[in-house]
């Protein structure tokens, strides 16, 4: 099934054509590692894992090589090992690991590949010293930097004129650049920071040659596939185009995806206006990862999203409903799909279509009508499988549904219920119906319903 994406380079939805099908590339700038990462900072692995499922679908596991990066060198970092009086690596190893944690719990998968910007520091000195001997960069007391005037196409990512580029351009303590709009490829060294020997002066990396340097050393270059959040269009993306084209001669990425903004009462959410939530802190309060996910993909990707309790809420009563249907097949085996029908064919094409996960939602919940209305047993299994097969590539629905109800209302409380639907059995088996008209009653003040099969009675959490 053709894949379309929204490439924002051309600025036009396009059909996604890899440069050879047996090995697609795609790189998503990951996380600057010194604190705990908002929500809003997880919408971005969310979205290109579900990408990174659909390509694996399409072109086969092996085929795809996915690269998230680690930003272990930075201002932010540097800043907050000096404020907790630790070295470096103990800042930046501590929020990786919570890092990956955290968005493990959210059900992203790991990138094939996880390269740490200071592992690739000679990989940029090498780019930075050919920019030199080409005259697109120069050093000056400060650093080294690239100068913009010297790529022609410089702004075509973003859009931006030459004045708006300039207006903005001012950087704290680069007043030695020739122009405004010059960016830094290696910053001198300061005392008290960490710093590499090159052949233009000891220093360390600026921030935008760490990501040119780690595709090209470990995808190798033009990718097929470069992604992040819309703030990195202008200026990290912009600028790793410039650098890495201006070296290399040829395209960086052939196709550029970018999230939209998270907003939290309609306003960009960010650590410096002090509106965020982490993930962190939502785990913690006891929401389940596969609610955030799914918060995340409630809207298309390219659109902003506001965030809130109310939007946990609707996604947890989404996922409540799906894992119902599935807790209501939980004794049916789900067969291996040798077809799909026309629901599933939509599910897959919504995807296909720019990630419309809007649209695929809507599918999803129509192969789980499915799943609730089967009466026969081969139909239920077919419709388990479809139902599962579609999640898959959302990421959703990976828990077993019967611990999915438990987990969100906590394993004390849990307990708690199955002793009351344990009791309710016994009064049905001695058929003190009013017993057990009292204590479904009871369950349903706590909002729980409770479902009675043949293989006996389940419960989940009241729709």
């Amino acid at each position: 099934m053709p894949i379309s994406l929204t490439n924002t380079l051309t600025r036009r939805k396009e059909v996604f054509a890899p440069a050879d099908p047996k090995r697609v590339t795609m790189y998503v700038c990951g996380p600057t590692v010194y604190s705990y990462a908002h929500i809003g900072n997880a919408r971005p692995p969310v979205v290109f894992d579900v990408l990174f499922r659909l390509l694996r679908h399409e072109y086969g596991e092996d085929a795809v090589v996915y690269a998230r990066n680690y930003t272990d060198i930075e201002d932010k970092i540097i800043a907050a090992a000096n404020a907790a009086g630790a070295p470096i690596e103990a800042i930046t190893d501590k929020f990786m690991a919570i890092y990956d944690a955290d968005i493990a719990a959210l059900g992203v998968l790991a990138p094939t590949l996880s390269p740490r910007a200071t592992q690739h520091v000679e990989s940029m000195i090498a780019i930075i010293e050919k920019l030199i001997e080409m005259g697109a960069a120069y050093k000056a007391p400060s650093g080294v930097y690239f100068a913009v005037e010297r790529d022609n196409d410089y702004g075509k990512l973003s859009g931006r004129n030459q004045d708006e580029l300039q207006a903005g351009a001012r950087v704290e303590g680069e007043d030695d650049k020739r122009n405004p709009s010059d960016f830094a490829l290696w910053k001198a060294a300061k005392p008290g920071e960490p710093s590499w020997d090159a052949p233009f002066g000891a220093g360390r990396p600026g921030w935008h040659i760490e990501c040119s340097a780690m595709i090209e050393r470990e995808l190798g270059s033009p990718i097929d596939i470069h992604g992040g959040g819309i703030d990195l269009v202008f200026p990290h993306h912009e600028n790793e185009i410039a650098q890495s084209e201006t070296a290399h001669g040829h395209a960086l990425a052939r196709y550029w995806l970018h999230n939209g903004f998270l907003t939290m009462d309609r306003e960009k959410m960010s650590k410096s206006l002090g509106n965020i939530v982490t993930v962190h802190e939502l785990l913690e309060q006891g929401w389940q990862g596969e609610t955030l996910r799914w918060a995340l993909l409630s809207a298309h990707y390219r659109a902003p999203l506001d965030f809130g309790e109310d939007l946990l809420k609707q996604s947890q009563a989404s996922l409540d409903r799906l894992y119902g249907a599935l807790l209501r097949l939980k004794h049916v085996p789900a067969p291996p799909l040798k077809d799909e029908s026309a629901p599933l064919a939509a599910f897959r094409a919504a995807l296909a279509d720019d990630l419309n996960t809007p649209a695929a939602i809507a599918e999803l919940f129509a192969l789980a009508t499915a799943a609730n209305t089967a009466t026969r047993t081969d139909h239920q299994a077919r419709a388990k499988a479809e139902l599962l097969a579609a999640a898959s590539l959302l990421g959703v629905l990976q828990d077993d549904p019967e611990h999915w109800f438990r987990a969100s209302f906590g394993e004390e409380a849990a307990r708690e219920i199955d002793a009351l639907v344990a009791e309710r059995v016994a009064a049905r088996a001695t058929k003190d119906f009013a017993t057990a008209d009292r204590i479904r009653e009871t369950l349903g003040e706590r909002g729980v319903e409770v479902m009675d099969g043949p293989s006996g009675s389940t419960w989940r959490r009241k729709s």
